[in-house]
């Protein structure tokens, strides 16, 4: 079609009509997809989700990205890790009905395997805990058992009585023994409860039971030496073994309540010696032929997670498309009649050919008869806007796009940006050695884009990554206003010899000032001569000269963005933007600013030493230019008063003309229009594109509507043109359009002068980091340098390391970040305010591509 897309205007938008058999529906969409130029407009708006066609589809694909996550979160666990897809390999070329079908059961086939190995894991894990826990729960109620028994033997043997433990010395005393034999503590009435619970609970389960019993109890615990992993979660827990003892049921029967209500896991222990060591011995046997089943449970299960991990990237983006595509054709319209699927979409005019030559090769291997066909509409509806770009522009035009969406066919502020960003940003960061950091950053990730794209690194690192042209073009810039300030950390560069010479006098002694003169015939060729970084008034002639030369380029940078608007009115057809808005808002601005930055220069110009006289102060000249017209007290040049007279007079003009002028205008236009009885003809039939060639349709009033029909001649892709109704006209409103245009002059007005001061923070900054380099550089290497010998060496070695450090951290990064910002609000407020509308709608086209990138 001979459609170029360019980055100085949103592309042309089509409003296309796509007809496609139902049988295709999905390969085609799926096709549209990994083109990715299309947005498709919702045409069952007032449908909802429940009601459309193809949710059963979605249900079922949503199902599946379910099972594919617990796999994800089974790996996770498992410590497997998933095989990432090769780059660049396309993994879902359109898979078939079938292969979803295929790939939906089996991933139920999976699942239930997984979660079957992972129950019986959970079991095994869970009966391998009690019985650890038992274990710990015999062993030191044994060690309770025998303390008592051999407590209470020592006693009546010797008959010294031990109130240490009242609850047994009495009972156990007379009945231990009887007749040589040991008597169970039931027949003492003694009951016991022993058991495990957590460590942070042991606390409260003490104070519980004691306030509950009021003291009549005997309780014994120990710290578990080894933590328990919880089954089902898998964290550890520490655990403490308890054994209580107590008088009467009752009170064994409320410890076993306060237990269980605590968490406590209880278990049975026999009073016995020689059946408790049966028991331990049971118990251990029962825990090594666990950890031989729970070994095998584990490999099989990481075998299996083993071989989803092979596929599951792949699968979760075959999943990812699929479910995509129906929620696409979710949009689209059933021609019952004709058994097609209707759709609409927005599609850049440059990118048609590629959508018909698509959609002939869908139609070519469907082997269908019936062809896709592309209606493109004629409307007057808003198009989206989009810009094509490659990975040099998407990082600058991201900038605007942060800042909102170009109107539709509005000059776009990412062109000028790939030039007035950076080199901002190098105004306040000019430095020749800083700008080579930047330039090695950016090269090396531009090196290494193979290995790097397309993967997630770290945050911060993605972020510089994405907008390594721009670091490029920022590290370049910086480079070229380092050799202009000629500054390399903070150090000068002897490129030229210096056009300055000192003259020592005769009489001259150590503390006396010497003063520089000019060579004759000889200027120093590039940049600021060397000798200035030794003058004892560097500070204050980099200081003036940084001022002014920031209030040059503020103004040309706010200059060539007010003449967009010229540009933006005249594509638009509107002559009252031109000479209702920019005439005035130029003149007001160049009688004012334009002449401070022509005075700036021209002072530049005169040699005042030899002139003999004083130079004026450009500040006090433009602050009396307004208290006092007409009246010099330091001239400048001649005829000066009748320059600034004329000059205050054409600003105060343009006050009112940009006030007034356009909404009169426009208050006048639309009477004459009413005069004239114009007034919008709306057309509602539609033409459908499979009528009859050459067949013209008519509306109710028997107007024709033209249409230019595609030649068709055999091939699967016809193309027509057809008209919609469009949006309507807002009425006019002389009051808010008043408003508007009152809002706007005041704006602009007050703008003029702030913006411009802003401009003033590329002197800030800019002096700013040069004295910081230098300060780093004094207090670091200057330091080594100074001592000699191998104390010398050492300081050397060491001062370069924290000067280095401090550079890349301080300076580049810390710095570089601050000046981009700053950078980034001159683009926004102080430029694109002028022209910028950013009222437009961004193009979200159905692609894959960008539906991968979102995850």
């Amino acid at each position: 079609m001979g459609v170029q897309d360019t980055l100085f205007r949103s592309s042309d938008m089509s409003l296309v009509q796509l007809y496609v058999a139902t049988e295709i529906g999905r390969e085609v969409v799926s096709a549209l997809g990994e083109l990715g130029n299309i947005q498709f407009r919702d045409l069952n708006s007032d449908t909802n989700a429940f009601q459309r066609t193809f949710t059963k589809e979605i249900r079922r694909l949503d199902n599946v990205e379910r099972q594919l996550r617990f796999f994800a979160t089974q790996m996770e666990k498992a410590g497997v890790t998933v095989r990432p897809i090769p780059r660049n390999e396309n993994v879902t070329a359109a898979p078939s009905a079938h292969e979803i079908d295929d790939l939906a059961d089996r991933c139920d086939q999976l699942e239930k395997r997984v979660s079957e190995l992972n129950e019986s894991h959970e079991t095994l894990q869970k009966r391998w805990v009690e019985l650890i826990e038992w274990r710990a729960v015999l062993r030191e109620a044994g060690s309770v058992f025998e303390h008592a028994y051999g407590q209470v033997e020592e006693i009546r043997q010797t008959g010294e009585d031990d109130d240490t433990a009242p609850l047994l010395d009495n009972d156990m005393e007379q009945n231990v023994h009887q007749g040589g034999e040991q008597q169970s503590f039931s027949v003492m009435n003694i009951g016991f409860v022993a058991g495990v619970i957590s460590r942070d609970r042991i606390n409260a389960f003490e104070r519980i039971l004691w306030r509950t019993l009021r003291g009549n109890l005997y309780m014994n615990q120990s710290e578990m030496a080894d933590k328990i992993a919880d089954p089902q979660t898998g964290e550890e827990v520490d655990k403490n073994v308890f054994v209580i003892f107590a008088h009467g049921k009752e009170i064994v029967s409320k410890i076993r309540k306060i237990s269980e209500s605590l968490g406590a896991d209880l278990y049975q222990v026999d009073e016995d010696t020689n059946n408790r060591r049966d028991q331990i011995l049971e118990v251990n046997q029962r825990i090594e032929d666990l950890n031989s089943v729970l070994q095998n449970t584990k490999l099989t299960l990481k075998a299996e997670l083993r071989m989803i991990a092979a596929q599951l990237a792949s699968w979760m983006v075959v999943v990812k498309k699929e479910k995509a595509v129906y929620e696409a054709l979710n949009k689209f319209n059933y021609d019952q009649a004709r058994k097609v699927l209707v759709a609409e979409g927005w599609c850049p005019k440059s990118g048609l050919p590629l959508v018909q030559h698509t959609l002939r090769e869908v139609n070519a291997r469907a082997g269908l008869q019936m062809p896709s066909i592309i209606n493109e509409l004629q409307t007057n509806k808003t198009p989206p806007t989009h810009f094509k770009t490659n990975k040099f522009t998407v990082a600058f035009q991201g900038i605007i796009n942060a800042y909102g969406t170009a109107k539709y066919q509005e000059v776009n502020p990412g062109l000028q940006t790939l030039i007035t960003f950076p080199f901002l940003f190098a105004v306040m960061f000019g430095d020749l050695g800083h700008g080579f950091f930047l330039v090695l950053a950016a090269v090396l990730m531009i090196l290494n884009e193979r290995h790097l794209d397309g993967r997630k690194i770290q945050e911060i690192f993605d972020m510089a990554y994405y907008g390594r042209y721009l670091m490029l073009m920022m590290g370049i810039f910086s480079l070229f206003t380092g050799l202009i300030y000629n500054d390399i950390f903070s150090k000068p560069l002897f490129i030229f010899p210096s056009m300055w010479e000192y003259s020592v006098p005769e009489d001259w002694k150590p503390g006396m000032k010497v003063t520089a003169h000019r060579v004759e015939g000889y200027t120093y060729p590039f940049g600021v001569d060397w000798k200035w970084h030794s003058a004892e008034n560097n500070l204050l002639f980099t200081n003036s000269y940084k001022m002014k030369l920031s209030i040059i380029l503020g103004w040309a940078h706010m200059t060539y963005s007010l003449c967009n608007v010229y540009i933006n009115a005249k594509f638009f057809r509107k002559p009252i933007d031109i000479w209702g808005n920019f005439l005035p808002s130029m003149l007001f601005m160049q009688s004012i600013f334009g002449y401070l930055v022509i005075t700036i220069i021209y002072k530049w110009s005169v040699d005042w030493q030899a002139s003999g006289t004083q130079p004026p102060s450009i500040l006090n000249m433009l602050i009396n230019m307004f208290l006092s017209p007409g009246n010099i007290t330091d001239r400048l040049y001649a005829g000066q008063e009748v320059v600034q007279t004329i000059l205050i007079l054409i600003a105060a003009v343009c006050v009112p003309w940009l006030l007034l002028s356009k909404p009169l205008y426009l208050r006048w236009e639309n009477k004459q229009h009413r005069a004239l009885g114009y007034r919008g003809l709306g057309e509602h039939s539609r033409v459908s594109a499979l009528d009859d060639e050459g067949r013209d349709s008519a509306d109710g009033n028997g107007h024709t509507l033209g249409r230019e029909s595609a030649d068709y001649d055999g091939s699967a892709v016809a193309l027509v043109a057809e008209d919609i109704d469009g949006e309507e006209e807002e009425e006019f409103d002389f009051g808010e359009e008043m408003i508007h245009q009152i809002i706007h002059t005041i704006e602009f007005c007050l703008n003029c002068i702030s913006h411009t001061a802003s401009y003033l923070r590329l002197w800030a900054l800019s002096l700013a980091h040069a004295q910081l380099s230098q300060v780093m550089w004094n207090m670091t290497l200057a330091n080594g340098f100074a001592k000699s010998g191998p104390i010398g060496v050492i300081m050397v070695v060491v001062t370069f390391y924290m000067w280095f450090n401090l550079t890349i951290g301080v300076l580049v990064i810390m710095e570089g970040t601050g000046a981009m910002l700053h950078s980034l609000r001159l683009a926004w407020v102080e430029s694109m305010s002028k022209y910028f509308v950013g009222e437009g709608i961004p193009f979200e086209p159905f692609s894959f591509e960008l539906l991968m990138e979102e995850e």
